[in-house]
C-alpha cells in the first residue's frame, strides 16, 4: 500500500507548471482540486462552460484557468470517455464553494472549503508550505465530489443494463436459407379439426358465421339449395313489385308456401275445433 506522501506524487510538478498564474489562495486551492480530479481518471479539457477549438485532453491546467478570480470554470472528461464533468468554484469571503456537474447522470455535488484551513496565503511561492492539512483536504474532495459522482454513475449503469445477445451463427445469416414460419400465439392456427381447443366459443365471437358456422340460423347462408320465398305469404294481397329488394334478408309475414289470398286451407283447424275447448 502506498504511503500518503507517495499518493501526492505529481502535485508538485503541476504546481510548478501553474506557478506563474497562482497569485492568491483560491488559485492554489483550484490547482489542488484539479490535481485530485486528474488522479481519479480524468483529463482536463479546457476553461469555460462551452467547448472551444483550443480544447485538448491534458493533465495540466488549461490556459486562462485563473483569469477570472471570482469564478473558476473547468471541464473534464474521463480517460475512457464515458463521463464528462463541469466544475465551478466561487470564492465567498474566506471560503470556496465548489460545484461539480456530471453531464450523463445530471448528478450535482457541492463542497465548501475554508481557505485558511488548507492554504497558507503567505507562502504561495513555496510549494512545501503552500498547502496545509493536505490529507484532510484530499479526503474532503474525495468524499464530497468524487465518490458521489461515481456512485450515482454506477447506479445509473445498473438500472439500465445492456442486453447481451448470442453471436449469430452461419445458419442464422445464410441468405439462401428459407426461414421457418411458426404460428403466432395471438392468431388462430389454420386447423381444420373442429375439436381444436381454439375452436371453443368461436361461434360466440362470430355469430353471423362470416368465418365459422355462426350461431344464428340463416336459411340464406345455409349452403344448401333453397326454394324461392314469396314475401307475400300470409298476406291477403301480393306486395307491389320492388317492395322487397332482391337478395334482402326478409322474414315472410306468414308460413312459407301459403297463397297470397290467405292461409292454406289444409293448415286450418277442422270445423268445431274451437268448440271442443269451450
Amino acid at each position: 500500500m502506498l504511503k500518503p506522501r507517495a499518493l501526492m506524487a505529481g502535485l508538485e510538478v503541476l504546481f510548478a507548471s501553474a506557478a506563474p498564474a497562482i497569485t492568491c489562495a483560491q488559485d492554489a486551492l483550484v490547482c489542488f482540486l484539479h490535481w485530485e480530479v486528474v488522479t481519479h481518471g480524468y483529463y482536463g479539457l479546457g476553461a469555460g462552460d462551452q467547448p472551444s477549438p483550443s480544447d485538448k485532453k491534458s493533465e495540466l491546467l488549461p490556459a486562462g484557468w485563473s483569469n477570472n478570480k471570482d469564478l473558476y470554470v473547468l471541464r473534464y472528461e474521463s480517460k475512457d470517455g464515458s463521463r464528462k464533468l463541469l466544475m465551478k468554484a466561487v470564492p465567498v469571503e474566506n471560503s470556496m464553494i465548489i460545484n461539480v456537474l456530471e453531464y450523463g447522470s445530471q448528478q450535482v455535488t457541492d463542497l465548501t472549503l475554508n481557505l485558511d484551513d488548507f492554504i497558507s496565503a503567505e507562502d504561495l511561492g513555496d510549494f512545501h508550505r503552500t498547502y496545509k492539512n493536505s490529507e484532510e483536504l484530499r479526503s474532503r474532495i474525495i468524499s464530497g465530489i468524487i465518490t458521489p459522482i461515481h456512485e450515482q454513475w454506477d447506479k445509473a449503469s445498473e438500472s439500465s443494463p445492456q442486453r447481451e445477445f448470442p453471436p449469430a451463427t452461419a445458419r442464422d445469416v445464410d441468405p439462401l436459407r428459407i426461414p421457418l414460419h411458426h404460428p403466432h400465439t395471438s392468431q388462430q392456427p389454420p386447423w381444420s379439426d373442429p375439436l381444436s381447443p381454439f375452436a371453443v366459443g368461436g361461434e360466440d365471437l362470430d355469430p353471423f358465421g362470416f368465418r365459422r358456422g355462426g350461431m344464428i340460423v340463416d336459411p340464406l347462408r345455409s349452403g344448401f339449395p333453397r326454394a324461392l320465398i314469396d314475401p307475400s305469404s300470409g298476406l291477403p294481397n301480393r306486395l307491389p313489385p320492388g317492395a322487397v329488394p332482391p337478395g334482402a334478408r326478409f322474414d315472410p309475414f306468414g308460413p312459407i308456401g301459403t297463397s297470397p289470398s290467405g292461409p292454406n286451407p289444409d293448415h286450418l283447424p277442422p270445423p268445431g275445433f274451437d268448440d271442443m275447448y269451450l
